[in-house]
């Protein structure tokens, strides 16, 4: 399961005409119990609307003129690898495997690049875009929690209702609109471009969605939703009578029949929160299975298409009805026929926002998603498009998995195809998630010590891994032509990359050192966060990956340390005593760093987040069940997960890379380097709060 993706948004409701409810009502957002609400608006709606804005919008100027124009001749390119490692780099460049980059670090530089505390994407790229520390933007994990209640939720966004709702009937009508906040605090790199006229392209930046407001074209990337809310949830319909029903960690198993060559069955779409209840949404699909061949043809509103066995779809689009006549929401999805005999088994993929007519915001302006839709066909919009859950549950195989996988990267080298070549000014980024999804996922078929490993996996599929970095190494092949006096070329990831052999359960080590007590007779595998905790004699709790928090009087609802002197010894105990566990297997300490919050970080938030961030030593991982404040029985455990590679341990130990065109002055660059280092480039002073500097010995003069 990938961190949080048991945290579901639900997401459902739509901008409808509610004029015709005789109701009013003001355009935002309606979310119930905190989960965002999908916005969409049919045709009737466009034209109810928008026809009056006709009258005067001759008379306003336009967005080019309004915002002011860049007249500078410089450029910055910045091609963002996520997960690329110095290590394996450095290796396939000494191999020749990667004659761009060798050359790039030849003629230009390359250095590695201190990631951040904890080495987590969110909190790296938030760190990028803001050029300060989680002290200053607030990011700490994937996963949150809230100090007064104790519940989890995904750390880059929260959304909130509507105050009021009527109630007619079987539908529940909102009055009021509701809101979406980003979480991730300070100011973008590409906002103070805005400021200062520089014209600005990124594309799918993590830690931006909803978009964070920009007269530039951006396009939101992890964090964005799949159409239920969530980081992505797969559906797998099958008539194996072994096959457990039910929710699997990354997706829902649903049963189906076979009756006369036929399978009926319904597509889930988001929370319905029109109805009492919020019912999931739903769409019925037919699917007629050959009853001789391998081949089926799938049917879905008024759409046919035929899959052998082995294929995937195009991308499908599904219209989802909440309010009838009025009120739909659209995404879509691909199928992928994995067997029609003896069994079958068919794979539907997260259904999709649809970018060119998107359901949620993620976009700057609304219009750029649409754009890209236009001009690369359709894409995947969710965050995390590799389905890696997929993989890990066993629904897909590995060379299904890498197939969906060579499809994300190229769309996106297909976007970049297309935008690439219109960029003559400013700003262009581009993000790049296939280094690390994959190395997460493949790890296994590359290291023969790994627990995962499997001979004949590794002779099938070992070379993958190199094959996506090579393709990183065809794209900066493509951008080396057009650099010249002007340009400036920034390559760089978020962190490095290293084995997860074994998984250390934080929380179970606390259990067993005294440090949390269970009530009597508690289970200690609940799945439920931190179920049957006695907080009256807790001192300390685990939550999200790398993060150790001490249950402090007045900040937790039962804390009982006293902050202050009382914490910091106690603070202070736990790190020596966590830098002194071994692995029984291997005789190697398991965690080689522990920072302590008010050490590490800097700015408003910095006793906000977690007190200790947890560094494991290279080869270790927390536990999947310990992330999420469970106990499981043993304090270290193989993984055998297909999950196989990480970062989230000792931030000294996975440095990102840095290469450039120009040299490198900084001995030592950061994440927080770079916003600085992209301002002084147009030169333009550094904001208030970002601690990094240029990495170049000079920028252009401030103003």
């Amino acid at each position: 399961m990938h961190p949080g993706c048991s945290l579901g948004y639900s997401p459902v409701a739509f901008r409808c005409p509610y004029i015709l409810f005789v109701f009013l009502q003001d355009d935002g957002y309606y979310f119930r119990q905190g989960l965002p609400r999908i916005e969409s608006l049919k045709k009737l709606t466009w034209i109810l609307c928008i026809l009056p804005l006709f009258a005067v919008v001759g008379l306003l100027p336009s967005c080019e003129r309004a915002r002011g124009e860049w007249r500078g001749g410089q450029r910055l390119v910045i091609l963002g690898i996520d997960g690329m490692d110095p290590q394996l780099l450095e290796q396939f460049m000494r191999e020749g495997k990667m004659p761009n980059f060798a050359k790039l670090a030849a003629e230009g530089d390359f250095r590695r690049l201190t990631t951040s505390i904890p080495p987590q994407s969110p909190v790296a790229w938030s760190n990028l875009i803001t050029g300060m520390n989680a002290g200053g933007h607030g990011i700490f994990d994937f996963i949150h929690r809230d100090p007064k209640t104790l519940e989890l939720y995904f750390s880059t966004s929260r959304v909130e209702g509507p105050k009021h709702a009527v109630h007619l009937g079987s539908w529940v009508i909102p009055l009021g609109g509701g809101s979406a906040e980003q979480l991730r605090r300070g100011k973008a790199f590409w906002q103070v471009l805005d400021q200062h006229g520089v014209p600005n392209t990124i594309f799918r930046i993590p830690a931006n969605f909803p978009p964070a407001p920009a007269k530039g074209r951006t396009l939101s990337g992890m964090g964005t939703p799949d159409l239920r809310g969530t980081y992505g949830t797969f559906s797998f319909y099958t008539d194996d009578a072994t096959a457990a029903p039910g929710a699997v960690e990354g997706g829902q198993v649903i049963p189906v029949q076979v009756e006369n060559s036929r399978v009926v069955a319904n597509l889930i779409g988001p929370d319905n929160t029109f109805r009492k209840g919020s019912p999931a949404a739903t769409e019925p699909f037919e699917v007629a299975v050959d009853p001789l061949e391998p081949a089926a043809k799938i049917a879905v509103q008024g759409q046919e298409f035929i899959l052998r066995e082995g294929e995937w779809s195009d991308w499908v689009r599904v219209e989802f009805q909440l309010i009838p006549f009025f009120g739909n929401v659209r995404g879509m999805c691909r199928f992928y026929l994995k067997q029609t005999h003896p069994r079958f088994q068919l794979y539907v993929s997260p259904i999709n926002i649809d970018p060119a007519d998107p359901a949620l915001p993620i976009s700057t302006p609304s219009s750029y998603s649409r754009l890209l839709s236009d001009e690369a066909g359709e894409f995947y919009t969710q965050g995390i498009a590799e389905d890696t859950k997929a993989l890990s549950d066993g629904v897909l195989d590995d060379k299904e998995y890498l197939e969906q996988a060579r499809t994300v990267l190229a769309e996106h080298r297909r976007i970049f195809d297309a935008e690439f070549p219109k960029f003559t000014q400013g700003v262009f980024f581009f993000y790049f998630s296939s280094l690390d999804l994959n190395s997460h996922m493949l790890w296994r078929l590359t290291d023969p010590k790994h627990p995962g490993y499997d001979a004949t996996l590794a002779a099938q599929n070992g070379s993958a891994l190199e094959d996506f970095y090579q393709q990183m190494d065809q794209v900066l092949g493509e951008v080396l032509p057009k650099l010249d006096d002007h340009t400036t070329l920034l390559v760089l990831s978020d962190h490095g990359f290293g084995p997860y052999y074994r998984s250390f359960n934080l929380n179970t080590w606390l259990l067993n050192n005294g440090y949390i007590k269970l009530k009597a007779d508690a289970n200690p595998d609940s799945s439920e966060p931190l179920a049957n905790v006695d907080w009256s004699q807790t001192r300390a709790y685990g939550l999200g990956l790398n993060g150790l928090y001490i249950n402090q009087r007045g900040r937790e609802p039962n804390g009982i340390v006293e902050p202050g002197a009382t914490a910091d010894i106690l603070e202070r105990e736990i790190r020596d005593k966590l830098l002194a566990v071994k692995d029984p297997k291997t005789g190697l300490p398991v965690i080689t760093h522990v920072d302590l919050a008010s050490e590490a970080y800097q700015g408003p938030y910095a006793r906000s987040g977690p007190d200790m961030l947890v560094g494991y030593n290279r080869g270790y991982r927390a536990g999947w069940k310990t992330i999420l404040g469970a106990f499981p029985p043993e304090e270290l455990e193989d993984n055998t997960n297909a999950w196989s590679g990480d970062h989230c341990i000792d931030y000294r130990l996975v440095p990102g890379v840095l290469l450039s065109n120009r040299k490198i002055a900084a001995e030592a660059p950061a994440l927080t380097d770079i916003a600085p280092t992209i301002l002084a480039e147009f030169g333009i002073a550094k904001e208030k709060g970002m601690i990094g500097q240029s990495v170049f010995k000079s920028g252009r003069t401030p103003h």
